[in-house]
This record gives C-alpha cells, structure tokens and sequence, in this order.
C-alpha cells in the first residue's frame, strides 16, 4: 500500500477552472438581492469624489450602487440584467474595503474572479489598549516596512486601519497574511512569520524538495513568558500574645521624655547649632583622612 498518493488528486489543482460566462446562466436571477454597509465620516468626501467610478465599474456586471450621505452608507443591488451570482459578494466586498480606507483603484480589484478579500478584527486579541497599540505598530513596522514586507511576500494589498486590517489579493496569499497578523497581536513578532514566508517561496523553486515536509527548514519559535509580576511578601507570623499593642508615643510624649518640652527658644537654637556644628566637624574630619590617604606612601616588598 502506497504511503503518498499522487496523480489525478494533485493534477486536478493544475487545472484552470473554467470562466464563468454570461451564457452559461441564460435566465438571470429570480431575485433580487442587496447588501449594505456603513463608512466613517472621514471618507465621505473621498467616497463623494469617486462615486461616479464605483457606479461605472459596477454597471459593467449589471450591479447597482447607492451612496447614502445623511444616514452614512452604501449599497449595492443585483438588477434584472445581472447574471453571475457571486457578483454580489464581489461589490459587498468592494465597498466595504472603501469603507475600510482602502482606495478605489485597489478596491476594484476585488471583482476579478482571482482576487479576493479579508477583513480581520484584531481588537478582539489584546484587551490592553497599550499594548494593542503597540501590536498593532509592530505590524506596520518602522516606516510602514513590515507592511511593505508582507505585501511583497503575498502578493496582497494590505491596510491597517483603526481595529482592522483589510487585505486584497489571491486567496493562498489573503490565508497567509491573516496569520501573520494573528501571529503578531498574539505576541509573536513578525519577523519570524516573514522568514518563513521567504523560506517557503525559496523551497517552492526547489522540484526535489516540492512534495516533501518543510517543517525541518522552517525557524521555531519559542515562546518566552516572563512574568513581570512582583512575587507578593510571605507574611511572618507573629508570636501569640493576648495582650494589645502599646499605643504609639505622640511628638508631645517624645519630647517630655527628652526633656526638650522644657527647653526654651533660645536654647533650641542653641542646642540645633551645636547639633549642626557636630555634624560639619564629623564631615570635615572624613573628609581630611580621604585626603591624606593620597600621601600614604605604599607597602614596598621585603627582599628575601
């Protein structure tokens, strides 16, 4: 018995699926069918700007779009004339990108039948804000050079925009990119997720080693939880006594058994300076030793 199949399973993936044409669904569909979604009040000039285009690239698929300004939406509506089926979903995903600061010349994109979208929400992963702000500019990285990395390893357009990032590409790459950003707000930097995308590709050119097992090639990481938590005080148990604790002394108790309750102004004052004179006598003569050590001349070796 053959451990690893081949042959018609993995000829069946390098078959092109064939174009979806309008001829092949003659009747249309029997209803009609629409999807809306809300935008962001900073988007509503640039969605004013261009909504001209989005109507023109949705007409050519028979697909209608609404912009709403008062109550801040969009929709898009099958018509009698459209035909594909999943073109709905296409333009659902499209305007939802545009809502999602996504430009339009990008956004378009998605109504090919390779490109697809992703939107992931990545506040539901750290409940910290801080540190989820922190995450989150690790994934940009420093001059957005993360981002451009992941881009250029996935062959998707990513943005991140406020508690999600939308991406726009192949479906292979949008699966990759959805685990580098899960792998990255879970704590784990993406420097190691893009090695092992650069590894992958460069194992990809290799025919021996297509159907083997890449984990061995593939860097580990090791999770390293340090808890910075301060360990809390063991408590020292007291001995047992039934009596309570004697009450703490007042600064009027301290000075009765001092006897400085009975001294007067005049003779604190004198008492204070001759305390300060003491300390600066004390200081002076530290300091005159450390001096004189510089003069000590050094232990020299007897000879033998």
């Amino acid at each position: 018995m053959e451990s690893k199949k081949t042959g018609p399973i993995d000829n069946a993936w390098a078959l092109k699926i064939p174009e979806f044409k309008e001829k092949d669904n003659p009747h249309r569909l029997l209803e009609e069918s629409s999807f809306a979604t809300m935008f962001p009040k900073y988007r509503e000039q640039y969605l004013r700007e261009h909504w001209s285009l989005v109507q023109k690239a949705l007409a050519e698929h028979h697909v209608k779009a609404e912009l709403d300004l008062v109550e801040g939406s969009m929709t898009v509506k099958t018509t009698r004339k459209t035909w594909d089926p999943y073109i709905i979903i296409k333009a659902r995903d499209m305007i939802k990108l545009m809502a999602r600061s996504v430009p339009f010349e990008q956004a378009v994109r998605v109504l090919q039948d390779d490109i697809s979208a992703d939107v992931i929400k990545i506040s539901s992963f750290v409940r910290n804000k801080e540190k989820f702000v922190k995450r989150r500019q690790r994934l940009i990285g420093p001059n957005g050079c993360n981002l451009k990395s992941i881009e250029l390893l996935t062959n998707c357009y990513v943005v991140v925009q406020g508690q999600t990032v939308s991406a726009l590409g192949p479906y292979k790459g949008l699966q990759q990119v959805r685990k580098v950003v899960e792998d990255t707000m879970k704590n784990i930097h993406p420097v190691y997720s893009l090695k092992a995308l650069m590894l992958k590709r460069e194992l990809a050119k290799n025919p021996k080693l297509k159907d083997e097992n890449w984990e061995r090639y593939l860097p580990k990481y090791n999770s390293k939880n340090i808890s910075k938590r301060k360990e809390p005080k063991k408590k020292v148990k007291k001995p047992y006594t039934p009596f309570p604790p004697a009450p703490e002394e007042s600064k009027v108790d301290k000075k009765l058994g001092s006897g400085q309750y009975f001294l007067t102004e005049d003779q604190k004052r004198a008492k204070k300076q001759k305390e300060q004179e003491a300390r600066h006598e004390e200081a002076n003569k530290r300091r005159q030793e450390r001096r004189a050590q510089a003069f000590i001349p050094p232990e020299e070796p007897v000879p033998k």
